[in-house]
């Protein structure tokens, strides 16, 4: 087999679109040494068992190469503009490539339990797209016939990482900043939140404007702690994932690193939430500037597929102290300083605000799946409550006295 293949081995250096690192698995897997080849079958055993891959593993190293490939060609059919170009040709030229590796004989040592392989895992459920278009290649009778299968692909799922995963954090490399997979993640739906009826509702409602493109706004969820706001926001994602919602959370300390992420994102055919937790300032931190310049757009504006979303404890965000209020008119009128009103700005950049009052904390809904059985009321401590809806302009105070829900005036209300 190896003999056989030899000249493929070769060929990979022709691909134009698809091209091979030289340390690429599938380069490896195919290499003449037998110690380089052993190994990469080790690395790719890892990874059937970390993704929940099953059946052809040979199949699925090509697939995955194919899909996470981000190329001219690619990117192109991933934002429903590839045609009949000279992109499509050169893909059609490293298609006849791929079609000869995937009828490659693959035999001896242990490929036969490569090419046929079980194993029970938790996240075989979360990769069925990719398993199915892993089995969709072996249906391809020609080059042509896996082009047509792979752009497919592309236009329903996407393209690389972004297309493979839905929640990210970033990791600040020596280039920027990396985006990296969250692969556990709780599988909350809006309805396993009980309560908050409203402030669910104007999610979904600027979520799904998002979605269409259409106007909607960048959100902050505000309130006591446990209240769901943070799940909410979760959520949102398991709900919408498959029509191109993703989230990337960032830390304080990481937002240097958003013009970098927002590079990454720019043009691609999703929609991003920036997901910002727990988000507050302390009077001696200016890390709230860099958010502010980040949100009002500089000499370049933000990405259209990309908003913020931020849960906090407070609605405005930097801890305002009195030494703040220190400017004092000629003619005695006592004037909020500069520094007040720089600071109390940050929050008015969300043109979504909801409060999430604690009336039920976010119980998820299986705490209570016994309400109305035998006549048991709420767990002690708890008393259902009724959301409200505080509508007019952004300056118009919130009300302290029960459950509010609030937006912009006239929009999303």
């Amino acid at each position: 087999m190896r003999a056989e293949l030899m000249h493929t081995v070769e060929a990979l250096d022709s691909l134009i679109l698809f091209r091979q690192k030289p340390d690429s698995l599938l380069r490896r897997l195919m290499a003449t040494e037998e110690a380089v080849r052993v190994a990469a079958q080790g690395e790719l055993v890892a990874l059937a068992v970390e993704n929940g891959w099953q059946g052809d593993l040979w199949r699925c190293c090509i697939a995955r190469e194919l899909v996470s490939s981000e190329n001219p060609f690619s990117l192109a059919w991933e934002r429903h503009s590839g045609g009949q170009d000279t992109l499509e040709a050169l893909a059609l030229a490293d298609m006849k490539l791929f079609f000869e590796l995937l009828n490659a004989p693959l035999e001896g040592g242990v490929w036969p339990l490569l090419r046929d392989f079980r194993h029970e895992s938790r996240h075989t459920a979360d990769c069925a797209s990719f398993l199915a278009f892993s089995g969709e290649l072996a249906a391809a009778n020609s080059p042509e016939g896996l082009l047509d299968r792979l752009t497919a692909f592309y236009q329903t799922r996407g393209v690389g990482l972004l297309g493979m995963g839905q929640v990210f954090r970033a990791r600040r490399t020596g280039n920027g900043a990396e985006l990296v997979p969250v692969e556990d993640r709780p599988p909350v739906r809006l309805a396993d939140l009980v309560g908050y009826r409203q402030q669910k509702d104007l999610l979904i409602r600027n979520t799904e404007a998002f979605l269409r493109g259409k106007g909607s706004n960048n959100v902050l969820l505000y309130g006591d702690a446990g209240t769901g706001k943070s799940t909410s926001i979760q959520a949102l994602v398991n709900e919408y994932a498959d029509q191109g919602l993703r989230l990337i959370e960032l830390y304080k300390e990481q937002y240097d690193l958003i013009p970098d992420i927002l590079r990454q994102v720019k043009g691609r055919n999703y929609r991003f939430l920036l997901f910002l937790d727990d988000l507050s300032f302390e009077e001696n931190e200016t890390s709230y500037k860099y958010l502010k310049a980040v949100m009002e757009g500089g000499a370049e504006a933000p990405p259209e597929n990309v908003r913020i979303c931020a849960t906090s404890n407070r609605r405005h965000l930097v801890r305002e102290v009195w030494s703040d209020r220190g400017d004092v008119e000629h003619n005695g009128d006592i004037h909020r300083s500069d520094t007040v009103e720089e600071k109390l700005s940050l929050a008015s950049r969300f043109g979504l605000q909801i409060f999430y009052r604690p009336h039920l904390r976010g119980i998820p809904a299986d705490r209570l799946r016994t309400f109305g059985k035998g006549g048991d009321g709420p767990p002690a401590g708890t008393t259902p409550g009724r959301s409200r809806h505080v509508a007019g302009p952004q300056r118009q105070p919130f009300r302290t006295d029960g459950p509010a829900v609030r937006g912009p005036a006239g929009a999303l209300n």
